[in-house]
């Protein structure tokens, strides 16, 4: 399965890369990184249409698995990321075909904060969102970072989550 983790985060070495980086040791995923992009917020006239959002979603649908990835700031997705989402509204409207094609596809979520567990709210656009454009939503994996992202304290769970037996030491 040709996996995408598309990485919405200020911090170009902060948690949730890590996390990202972490993930890819494991499992092979390309990734796009928000950042590397300009992507212009929703715009019901569409004077947008020529930032790098739709051919973003050109190369995202060449994957089978879509991975979010994201850091949790005030109980929801990052700027980047909702900017993004916003921006699926272009799927719906002006590039249908392209939306026609995220169908069938997989997606999940990679997320990192400070809270022991994450908020159920976060978790609630990402899933709404898959029902919505015919996507089906596997799961959540989150990390607690309280002061940094410890590879030792976050590798075994993300073993598990992969199905792989740890060889971790």
């Amino acid at each position: 399965m040709k996996q995408v983790i598309i990485l919405g985060t200020s911090r170009s070495n902060g948690n949730t890369h890590k996390l990202v980086k972490l993930y890819q040791e494991y499992s092979p995923a390309d990734i796009i990184n928000l950042s590397d992009y300009s992507i212009s917020p929703y715009d019901y006239e569409h004077k947008n249409i020529d930032d790098d959002f739709a051919n973003l979603i050109k190369n995202a649908l060449n994957y089978d698995h879509i991975i979010f990835a994201s850091p949790i700031y005030w109980y929801s997705m990052s700027a980047q990321m909702k900017i993004f989402f916003d921006r699926l509204s272009d799927l719906l409207t002006i590039n249908k075909e392209l939306g026609r094609r995220l169908r069938g596809k997989t997606c999940a979520i990679l997320a990192t904060g400070l809270e022991i567990k994450a908020p159920k709210c976060f978790e609630q656009p990402f899933i709404l969102t898959a029902n919505y454009l015919g996507m089906h939503y596997q799961q959540m994996f989150y990390c607690s970072c309280n002061e940094q992202f410890i590879v030792q304290k976050h590798l075994p769970p993300l073993i598990s989550y992969l199905g792989m037996q740890s060889t971790y030491q």
